[in-house]
């Protein structure tokens, strides 16, 4: 029978990583000890308490928690351009926003919205594998951009101008996910407007905002009004599992956007909506938050050169460090297989970010508890003794 070139999608390593953690925790003698947890961004904080609250007074409340409108609630979109206004001096329409299931699923919608397929997409390497996963299930054609850390892993417009065809897309991501870098307000206008200006469809991903460390943040809604912006409850919100997302759509994208979303997904939960509109009132749980992974970034990123990790891009946003394994004489894959094999470290290989690269460099998060941190940093350097 036939299968469709969709179902040839490479996995997502870091679920792998995942399943195999698991089934180690579930293998372990009790009294041994655990699985430190690094391989993901998966907070340690869990929903803040004010959405807690307001899921609770939902669930009391008799309320038929039926479908939403196909773009969410009108109550949480009002609520995000607020946020926006507040966040980055931006009006946007609420019209303009289409909450979605997490992120993830905002991805296929700008996709399908903006491109077809065949049409190329550009981005930086390394990249959140589902950028690249995604597109090439829907038939569009990633063009991969190879960064180093003298642009801290992000693209120029120099390196589109040097392209021999000029993409129908552009995919950014500051603070940026494995790397943690950030483009500079500057860069990122630069980025925005050369795009809008050459017909370069923008898409800027922006979940990790709101979890930077000392460095401005830009919003390309500052720049430009052609590009799609997607961000999530996910990371600064603590909310991973509850799957609930925005975007924030040019106007020439409104409709076309919903459609779709209304074939796909019917609607975002209400229940998780209901959770993301209290959640963008607790600031002050997610600021202390923040400032906990500010201290577990120090940790981490202390006790890697401590363990001879020297060189990475220095983790200005976001909750990872992807590491240079240069000189210690082994693949990232068999690293990492080490780490949790042996010393019990969940970690992501390189591999899931870079194809070609990837073999140099594994990441680790720093958004479990600060002991789990300093345990895992506690582990590494005792291996690498």
């Amino acid at each position: 029978m036939k299968v469709g070139a969709g179902a040839r999608v490479p996995s997502f390593r870091v679920m792998d990583v995942i399943t195999r953690a698991n089934a180690r925790e579930r293998l372990r003698v009790p009294g041994s000890p655990r699985i430190l947890r690094m391989e993901v961004g998966q907070p340690g904080t869990g929903l803040p308490a004010g959405a807690r609250d307001a899921v609770a007074r939902a669930l009391q409340s008799g309320d038929v928690m039926g479908y939403t409108e196909g773009l969410g609630r009108a109550s949480l979109r009002e609520r995000i351009s607020a946020h926006i206004l507040d966040w980055y001096g931006v009006a946007v329409d609420p019209a303009r926003i289409a909450v979605t299931f997490g992120a993830s699923g905002a991805f296929p919608l700008a996709y399908l919205s903006a491109f077809d397929p065949g049409d190329s997409v550009a981005l930086a390497a390394p990249y959140y594998p589902p950028y690249v996963n995604i597109a090439t299930a829907l038939g569009l054609r990633p063009v991969v951009l190879p960064c180093g850390m003298e642009t801290g892993f992000q693209p120029t417009v120099a390196m589109l101008e040097a392209l021999p065809e000029k993409p129908e897309g552009l995919i950014v991501a500051s603070p940026a996910n494995p790397t943690g870098s950030m483009l500079s307000p500057e860069d990122l206008a630069a980025l925005a407007r050369y795009c809008h200006g050459a017909g370069i469809r923008l898409i800027s991903d922006e979940i990790y905002h709101g979890l930077t460390y000392g460095k401005p943040v830009a919003s390309a809604l500052q720049f430009s009004d052609s590009a799609i912006v997607i961000n999530s409850f996910s990371k600064y919100f603590s909310m991973t599992g509850w799957r609930v997302g925005w975007m924030v759509l040019p106007e020439d994208l409104i409709r076309a956007t919903e459609r779709l979303a209304q074939n796909f997904f019917v609607s975002p939960s209400y229940i998780a909506q209901v959770a993301a509109e209290a959640a963008l009132d607790c600031t002050a749980e997610l600021e202390a938050n923040r400032e906990n992974y500010a201290k577990a970034r120090t940790v981490m990123t202390d006790g890697l050169r401590a363990a001879g990790f020297a060189r990475f891009s220095p983790p200005d946003g976001a909750f990872y460090v992807y590491a240079d394994l240069a000189g210690h004489g082994q693949d990232s894959a068999e690293f990492c297989n080490r780490l949790l094999d042996e010393h019990g470290i969940a970690a992501t290989p390189g591999y899931d970010f870079d194809a070609a690269r990837g073999g140099n460099f594994f990441r680790m998060s720093y958004c479990a508890a600060l002991p789990d941190i300093e345990e895992a940093v506690s582990r590494l350097n005792r291996m690498l003794a």
